[in-house]
């Protein structure tokens, strides 16, 4: 594994660009969770992310002259504005491969951070691919997201901070995409912490790493989707591989509706905007993936926060519907005067708040005469809902939910 004075040396080379971010105590998730929670906060990095300790670790201990053509990278995002953000603090150029279905904030940040980007491929593999040959064609040096020894250990400063701030942790919960940043926080952890358990957690859409450490083989998948992005690698590295068969105790899996739970949970009650690979380890705990004691702490990365408003604003509105903060339905109504006065009337007796309104009286399959409306309202549960539905019902509309 990645020797601690590495990692004890990458500390000290990336103090002046990293943020002093406290360990928080979590109480409500710990409440929920029956253990002691502890919320290790990357996501509020200078660049959203813990990338920007790899990158830049790696950067630096590069000489002059390895440094003077530039570097190049592929990267779903986050290790993308690390590089770019190390690269324009030494003065030299950066190129980043991104998959096309980046989102367009991660893509936007690493432009302002003064990177060259090109989109190619369907995933990070394929970015990956395509990256690696335009390194020999134009002589970049090309810097891996996870599977190099000095971006490692600049991962692994994160467990220095934890070790220090809460040294009576005992179970540690890391997202895995590529292994980069485990592996780090497993190899000082193995060194200083032995007892420490190690607890990885994936996306259910990318399972190469789960399978592979369970059959304690690399095992192949053909393809990944998921909403956590910043963790949708394909292929497992070897050396990454190995190092997680050493240091990490077991490797959980969620899936995107709890990935998106867990984005909302922390957003709600922790005020704290976190991506889909940044919420895996809370939606391990409120999915109850892992048994805890009441004496366990259990320390959490949030690994980023750098999350597309787009995919955000539909988290939340899953979210609402499913929490039953919001219903919508469609309800055909006669196309005159005063019908829907009757409806928004009704509505407001059972204190139901409508936030849109859709009236379509032109589509071809209604009859004529009639009208298509399409509500959205804001309600106050489960209870609240079932009062609605049975007004409406009582009232003698026939109406289908939108779920």
């Amino acid at each position: 594994m990645i020797a601690l004075e590495k990692i004890q040396q990458a500390r000290s080379c990336i103090a002046s660009v990293i943020e002093t971010i406290p360990l928080s105590f979590a109480p409500r998730l710990s409440q929920e969770s029956g253990a002691q929670i502890y919320l290790k906060k990357e996501n509020l990095q200078r660049t959203g992310a813990f990338k920007i300790r790899g990158a830049f670790n790696k950067i630096a201990s590069m000489d002059k002259q390895a440094r003077q053509n530039g570097v190049i990278a592929a990267s779903a995002g986050n290790h993308a504005q690390g590089v770019a953000y190390a690269a324009s603090h030494f003065g030299i150029r950066a190129v980043i491969v991104m998959p096309e279905a980046t989102p367009l904030l991660k893509v936007i940040a690493t432009k302002k951070l003064g990177a060259e980007v090109i989109l190619a491929g369907d995933n990070y593999d394929e970015a990956y691919a395509y990256a690696l040959k335009l390194s020999q064609e134009q002589r970049l040096h090309f810097i891996h997201p996870f599977a190099d020894d000095e971006v490692m250990a600049g991962q692994g400063s994160i467990a220095l901070e934890m070790i220090e701030e809460e040294p009576e942790l005992n179970i540690v919960l890391v997202p895995i995409g590529g292994g980069g940043l485990i592996g780090g926080i497993a190899s000082a952890y193995n060194a200083l912490k032995p007892d420490v358990k190690i607890i990885g957690v994936t996306a259910k859409g990318a399972p190469a790493m789960k399978e592979s450490f369970k059959q304690r083989g690399i095992q192949k998948v053909d393809s990944v989707r998921t909403i956590a992005d910043g963790i949708a690698v394909r292929d497992v590295n070897e050396k990454n591989f190995a190092y997680i068969c050493e240091g990490v105790s077991d490797i959980l899996e969620v899936d995107d509706e709890e990935i998106a739970s867990g984005i909302l949970y922390l957003l709600e009650n922790q005020k704290l905007v976190v991506e889909g690979a940044g919420a895996v380890g809370v939606a391990a705990l409120l999915h109850k993936k892992i048994e805890l004691k009441p004496t366990d702490k259990v320390g959490v990365v949030l690994s980023g926060g750098n999350i597309d408003v787009t995919m955000l604003n539909l988290i939340i509105e899953k979210g609402l519907l499913k929490s039953d903060r919001k219903m919508k339905f469609k309800v055909i109504l006669i196309d005159k005067p005063g019908s829907l006065q009757k409806l928004t009337d009704i509505l407001t007796q059972v204190g139901a708040n409508i936030v849109q309104i859709d009236y379509d009286r032109v589509s071809t399959n209604l009859d004529y005469g009639d009208a298509s409306v399409t509500m959205a309202l804001e309600t106050k549960g489960r209870e609240h809902k079932e009062q609605i539905r049975f007004k409406l019902l009582e009232c003698g509309y026939r109406f289908n939910e939108i779920f």
